[in-house]
């Protein structure tokens, strides 16, 4: 059975990052193995594309997170990006065309291709991270997770992940008690 796609983490861009879980441990989860896969990421993110999602179109997806990544978490942690990091962020910015129509609510057009839907989602990244919205930015504080999400409460102190919340409130009951013995 194939991990579950995380969708909570507070814009589609966000979750984008989330189709790798468990980043930074010995053991990452990877969402997207395969074409099917990214496409029904695509779908449940309603960006599906009517040309056919290929296995580039996967390959770019990666890429498009792996160059999300060390942005979202420098927001977060106050470090600047390298002229690296923005360019390849840049690569993914590409015009799309965009039609909006007004039927039972507004609509917006699909992205006729994967890289179209990609760049729909690096423009959102962009948005985020040169805009106020980077300050609802947070990481899980658990080291094998460090996931970015959205906390525009500053209430949150982890990721929406159920186990790492779970593990640090235990880590911290455990740290509790050794100090108070």
């Amino acid at each position: 059975m194939p991990e579950e796609f995380r969708l909570d983490m507070g814009a589609p861009w966000l979750n984008l990052l989330a189709t790798r879980g468990r980043h930074f441990g010995s053991r990452p989860v990877e969402r997207i193995p395969t074409v099917a896969r990214w496409r029904d990421w695509l779908a449940r993110s309603e960006l599906t594309p009517p040309a056919p999602v290929t296995e580039q179109d996967l390959d770019a997806a990666r890429e498009l997170r792996e160059a999300l990544r060390p942005l979202a978490l420098g927001a977060v942690d106050g470090v600047a990006p390298t002229a690296e990091q923005v360019r390849a962020l840049t690569a993914f910015l590409a015009a799309e065309p965009v039609r909006l129509s007004a039927l039972d609510r507004l609509h917006r057009s699909p992205p006729p291709t994967s890289a179209a839907a990609l760049a729909r989602l690096a423009h959102q990244a962009a948005d985020w991270l040169t805009g106020p919205l980077r300050h609802d930015l947070r990481a899980c504080p658990e080291q094998d997770c460090r996931g970015v999400f959205a906390d525009p409460g500053g209430r949150r102190r982890w990721c929406p992940a159920p186990a790492c919340a779970s593990r640090g409130r235990v880590r911290a009951l455990r740290e509790r008690r050794r100090a108070g013995s």
